[in-house]
């Protein structure tokens, strides 16, 4: 009698172990299913689909930290293209400055009314000059905003007498406003800005 109570009770040992390790696979399991069915669910929401042209493109949701550097490059380009990109227009270089001022705080309007009482303006639109800048670098510094950069682009100015290239050297700091707006699609604010350097490199006269 003893020993068959003893089975009894052994064998209800191992089928409480047999359970509880299979409530612990099944717990497992679950939590696995859980993970990957979130992971999924992820992916799907990173991805979306863009109508162009007539065709489906996909594209992927990054998080904006991710793109940052190129986020403040690109600002920080657009900037110098319209504050240096001139033509022989009064109401052109008007509209241009107009756009970058919106990309930048006053040191920058400081810049422009220093080179508009110097001349600047009212000389290349005497002389007939197109004025056209490429960003050759742009060196970012820090970790945080706002961040300290350096600009380093050619200047390439046309005239009738020739062509002059020049080294322009700028400096200044990019915040973030945490607002987007048409004017400022990427929502940066230059401030602090200075031309560190704006020399001629070459002059290349044309051939008779």
């Amino acid at each position: 009698m003893f020993t068959h109570l003893k089975n009894i009770d052994t064998a209800f040992k191992h089928i409480r172990q047999f359970s509880i390790c299979l409530i612990i696979g099944n717990v497992i399991t679950m939590c696995f299913c859980i993970y990957k069915s979130n992971q999924v669910i992820n992916q799907a929401q990173s991805r979306v689909h863009i109508l162009y042209n007539g065709k489906v493109l996909e594209a992927v949701a990054a998080d904006r930290s991710s793109n940052l550097p190129v986020e403040l490059r690109d600002h920080i380009k657009t900037f110098h293209q319209y504050f240096f990109d001139l033509s022989p227009d009064d109401k052109a270089i008007h509209a241009n400055v107009a756009k970058a001022l919106y990309l930048a705080d006053e040191s920058a309007k400081r810049q422009y009314d220093n080179l508009q009482e110097s001349g600047y303006y009212n000389n290349v639109i005497s002389a007939n000059i197109s004025q056209e800048i490429s960003i050759d670098s742009t060196a970012l510094e820090g970790k945080q905003f706002p961040y300290l950069f350096t600009c380093y682009a050619t200047e390439k100015l046309v005239r009738s007498s020739g062509t002059v290239y020049r080294k322009l050297v700028t400096q200044g700091e990019v915040r973030d406003i945490q607002l987007q707006t048409d004017n400022n699609p990427h929502g940066f604010l230059i401030q602090r800005w200075q031309i560190l350097a704006n020399r001629d490199t070459t002059i290349q006269n044309p051939k008779l």
